[in-house]
């Protein structure tokens, strides 16, 4: 078999195994009001928690390491009339709300496995995301980029699924440039893209005219890199552009 097409399949196989991505949960051992726990949370780690799911609800549970502990400060706040959010700002599509729960308050935490509400202003423990991915604000080129976070760090980051979409979301609002590099090459040889880390590309979040077509690979090798604002997608970019990047610390 051609050695280009036995690649391509060979990608094709593997997207067809189901990826899971954990979250880390982090539960800390103080007692603050809902904001300062969110204050905390976003200086220490990453945010308060999200759950998105019974098996996130559950790893929240195991995260609490004292069995005296029963309600624990998440990252759920009201925004509306019957509306909730996560404190990352994504919308809380998941709720696994306690019987006659929720009620008058705009704070939501766990209990026992179930979401209640509570007033914002009381003190409990509470739980912290950590998605442990950092923007470097420094404008390098791609192999500069990449050299960076594999010395200092794990390696660029690859965004294999929608969830680490929605993490990298979460933390390149902070880069000072346009666009941020990801771990995201493309082979001219082959004519296909792919991460770095070697995961394959099955998940795939480009802008409209970017990573579909054909790439011109005369002139120089190109990279991928996401957009800061907009819809943050991404998009194909030479090599030799210099930009901030986000690199993986786990």
């Amino acid at each position: 078999m051609d050695q280009t097409l036995y690649f391509i399949l060979l990608l094709f196989a593997l997207c067809s195994v189901s990826e899971c991505v954990q979250r880390q949960y982090h539960f800390i051992n103080e007692k603050k009001t809902w904001t300062e726990a969110q204050r905390y949370c976003r200086e220490k780690y990453t945010d308060l928690a999200t759950a998105d799911n019974m098996n996130d609800t559950n790893e929240l549970k195991k995260s609490v390491n004292d069995s005296s502990v029963q309600d624990i400060w998440i990252g759920l706040q009201k925004t509306g009339r019957d509306e909730w959010q996560w404190s990352s700002g994504e919308p809380a599509l998941y709720l696994n709300w306690a019987l006659g729960q929720p009620e008058t308050s705009y704070c939501g935490m766990m209990s026992n496995g179930k979401f209640e509400d509570l007033p914002c202003s009381d003190e409990r423990y509470f739980i912290c995301n950590n998605n442990k991915l950092i923007v470097i604000r420094e404008n390098v080129t791609w192999s500069e980029a990449l050299r960076y976070c594999r010395q200092h760090h794990v390696d660029l980051v690859s965004v294999h699924s929608e969830e680490m979409q929605r993490r990298v979301m979460n933390v390149v609002k902070l880069a000072s440039t346009a666009e941020v590099w990801l771990g995201l090459r493309h082979s001219c040889t082959v004519g296909i893209w792919f991460w770095v880390s070697e995961d394959t590309v099955c998940y795939q979040n480009w802008a409209p005219g970017n990573g579909t077509s054909e790439e011109d690979c005369e002139h120089t090798v190109r990279s991928g890199a996401v957009q800061s604002g907009g819809d943050q997608r991404w998009i194909s970019l030479p090599e030799s552009h210099k930009l901030n990047f986000i690199c993986s610390r786990y």
